[in-house]
């Protein structure tokens, strides 16, 4: 798919870091992709400065037809810095300028928010109380009110029971240790937890496992893709700059 539009046009280069790959895509302000849907994977036990290499490698094939760039990042963000980021590296990524180091590589404004929170930009219709589940490497989870970002709460990590935590249950690992379908049974488990705790008006579960859920969902409950929710990156820069949305320039 060639791409459509010029810089001027302020186009937004879009992009996901998640524990198994990085996606990115070239959007308009619509959302409109504009350039093919491209992902590479996370190297193992990836460093800053591993991924902002893996981001650099993959845009290669994109011709700089954007102004502006999104990041949907695993972990806690606050202020374009990274807190924290379970999935990858240990005890590399605390109080990492990530959103500065890829403005500076790129020369383009920086927005950097959790990867749940983008996706739930991208996928939900900004009616009432909606929350947003990921599941993939970990367990993401995003909340929003008439589609406003409400502050990121890393609520993978609450404790589901005495040894383990939201992302030792339903992440990636247990999946492969437990199975598909004891997998589905605690998916079952923490939606319910979820419904009586939060009495939210839709729920979307994506991320790379969402492909394994296999019973009936109810009627405010929807399966959503990686694709959708990278279309995130164009409304997050319809957002003021506030609380949990910091923009970060390019040093001169």
């Amino acid at each position: 798919m060639a791409t459509e539009k010029k810089a001027a046009n302020n186009n937004i280069l879009s992009i996901d870091i998640g524990g198994t790959s990085i996606k990115t895509v070239l959007l308009d302000e619509s959302g409109t992709m504009l350039t093919e849907y491209l992902k590479s994977k996370t190297p193992p036990e990836a460093t800053p400065k591993d991924i902002v290499s893996g981001i650099v490698e993959l845009i290669k094939s994109f011709p700089d037809s954007y102004n502006r760039v999104s990041i949907g990042f695993p972990g806690y963000v606050k202020n374009g810095i990274v807190k924290t980021a379970p999935n990858l590296a240990k005890n590399k990524w605390a109080d990492v300028d990530l959103a500065q180091r890829v403005a500076d590589v790129l020369g383009h404004p920086v927005r950097l928010v959790n990867d749940a929170d983008q996706q739930g930009l991208g996928v939900v219709d900004g009616k009432g109380f909606e929350i947003v589940f990921t599941v993939g490497t970990g367990f993401g989870t995003a909340l929003l009110f008439d589609g406003e970002l409400l502050p990121h709460l890393e609520l993978a990590h609450f404790p589901i029971n005495k040894e383990e935590d939201y992302d030792d249950y339903i992440g990636n690992k247990a999946f492969e240790k437990i199975g598909a379908e004891r997998w589905n049974k605690r998916l079952k488990k923490i939606i319910e937890i979820y419904k009586t705790v939060f009495n939210y008006d839709t729920l979307y579960i994506g991320g790379g496992n969402s492909k394994h859920i296999d019973f009936k969902l109810e009627s405010n409950i929807k399966i959503v893709t990686n694709r959708d929710g990278i279309k995130g990156g164009a409304k997050l820069w319809k957002l003021a700059d506030k609380y949990n949305i910091f923009t970060v320039e390019p040093k001169k």
